[in-house]
């Protein structure tokens, strides 16, 4: 699939600006009543800005968008200590739907959508949880100023759509319903080198075009930090390190555990990467 156009940045005054910062505060996450998942992880999102979390797998950085978004008792998950503030609204004891009212939207990993539906139902879809979907044609069409490809879908079974495609269209619907902040679970899973740049391309245009707050979770670490204003690296249910993402960039241990590359600026197998000893000041 060819990359898709974006228009010209247009002189309309942004409509979704967030006014609220996100605040994690130390937070302890369990699953079944036994599994400790997080262990007490504390970091912020400022209004218009974008974050990114990094890490491994199982490093918790899905858990950590769960509790915030509201889904973790589905998977019978609780925060057991800390709190969640969004703005000066608590959000460890509200459900996900009042989350998404409050301006809060994830993106799940895996692209989920309704696949035997087309592209513009599940758009449509999206845009319920906004005035009850009365502003759709309005705000459809700037959809497709940022996916003009979804125009030309519009009236594809969503079952049929390329990982590309269907990346597009969940941020696309994710928009439909105005938020504030959008969280990102794992966008460039499982695509193409190039939609990859072209995802997070358009995810910080619509950043800037919109005043839109993101909180990016990433394994790609190259291309979180190229779009990110501050990272956080997770390892087992902690936070390891973090900086504004320029400085994360040039950190020897982000570009030898995450980037694959020694102080010589060479490239090391993944192999040597993945078992390679954590510095100690890692910790420190």
């Amino acid at each position: 699939m060819e990359a898709p156009a974006i228009a010209a940045p247009s002189a309309e005054k942004p409509k979704r600006t967030a006014i609220n910062t996100l605040a994690v505060n130390n937070i302890e996450v369990v699953y079944n009543s036994v599994i400790l998942v997080l262990r007490g992880i504390s970091f912020k999102v400022e209004p218009g800005q974008i974050v990114s979390l990094l890490g491994p797998n199982g490093a918790g950085k899905s858990t950590t968008l769960k509790a915030i978004s509201g889904l973790l008792r589905s998977e019978n998950g609780e925060i057991t200590r800390g709190h969640i503030t969004w703005g000066e609204t608590p959000l460890e004891n509200l459900g996900a739907e009042d989350i998404v009212r409050a301006g809060i939207t994830q993106v799940i990993e895996g692209r989920p959508m309704f696949r035997h539906l087309t592209v513009e139902e599940n758009l449509r879809i999206g845009s319920m949880t906004y005035k009850g979907g009365s502003e759709y044609k309005n705000d459809i069409e700037k959809i497709y100023t940022y996916f003009p490809h979804l125009r030309d879908l519009r009236k594809r079974v969503s079952g049929y759509l390329s990982g590309g495609e269907g990346q597009m269209m969940v941020i696309g619907r994710a928009l439909l319903s105005h938020p504030q902040l959008m969280m990102l679970d794992e966008p460039s899973l499982g695509l193409a080198p190039m939609l990859v740049e072209e995802i997070f391309r358009i995810v910080k245009e619509i950043n800037t075009r919109e005043g839109l707050s993101v909180l990016l979770v990433e394994q790609n670490a190259r291309a979180a930090l190229g779009v990110a204003d501050y990272g956080y690296v997770m390892e087992n249910g902690r936070i390891v390190l973090d900086g504004p993402a320029a400085s994360l960039r040039e950190n020897e241990d982000i570009k030898e555990f995450y980037l694959g590359l020694n102080q010589m600026g060479e490239r090391k197998s993944y192999r040597h990467v993945k078992h390679y000893k954590r510095r100690k000041r890692w910790l420190g």
